[in-house]
């Protein structure tokens, strides 16, 4: 792009659950703002958002359904799995419908994969409110979601954000969580951010 040329708008949608949304957090503080405010020389602009506190694959699915948005999006990104993992749902259920979801992820993208981009599940088991938790199970669960999520990336030609192993390196800090002690603070979703600033970055030039 030429030096003084107008910047594009890119439109943004962010689907997921409550960390998309950044529960218990400023709404300025959710990852997906922060994204578009660290991403503003490329022009992304501030998610519109269909996610809420403890949907699950299927009923983030529903929620898409019931939103009834025919637009189409320059970025798309999707979050989900933790709580088919906190319910025990089985990772044969969350492969089938993650990859429904991927395919609807690329729908809103205007039949795009490589406008799509998805973050890893993070292990809550290694917040707060999970010390009295079988701490070692939730990790094992959640990697064994992440890797159907990889899979299924790989498969779809979707970038896939590995976002895990900074919720394992909070180590318990306060200011790394919101006051529940179960999501995820605005400073801690800065880093989720920033990793995938690169990834996005080459996916709208």
């Amino acid at each position: 792009m030429p030096p003084g040329a107008p910047v594009q708008a890119v439109s943004f949608l962010a689907l997921g659950d409550s960390y998309t949304i950044g529960q218990s957090v400023p709404a300025e503080d959710r990852w997906g703002v922060q994204l578009a405010d660290l991403a503003q020389a490329e022009g992304i602009q501030s998610p519109d958002i269909i996610a809420r506190t403890g949907w699950t694959t299927g009923e983030l699915q529903q929620g898409i359904a019931a939103a009834n948005n025919s637009k189409t999006y320059e970025l798309v990104s999707l979050m989900i799995g933790v709580n088919n993992q906190f319910r025990g749902l089985p990772p044969d259920t969350y492969r089938v419908e993650f990859r429904q979801l991927l395919q609807t992820a690329i729908r809103f993208a205007g039949g795009r994969p490589r406008r799509v981009f998805v973050l890893s599940i993070p292990d809550w088991g290694q917040s707060p409110y999970a010390r009295n938790r079988d701490q070692a199970r939730i990790s094992q669960e959640i990697d064994q979601y992440n890797a159907v999520a990889r899979e299924e990336c790989t498969k779809a030609t979707v970038e896939f954000v590995d976002i895990t192993d900074l919720t394992r390196a909070t180590n318990y800090d306060a200011a790394q969580f919101a006051p529940d002690g179960l999501h995820y603070s605005g400073l801690h979703m800065r880093q989720w951010a920033t990793r995938a600033l690169p990834v996005v970055r080459a996916l709208v030039q």
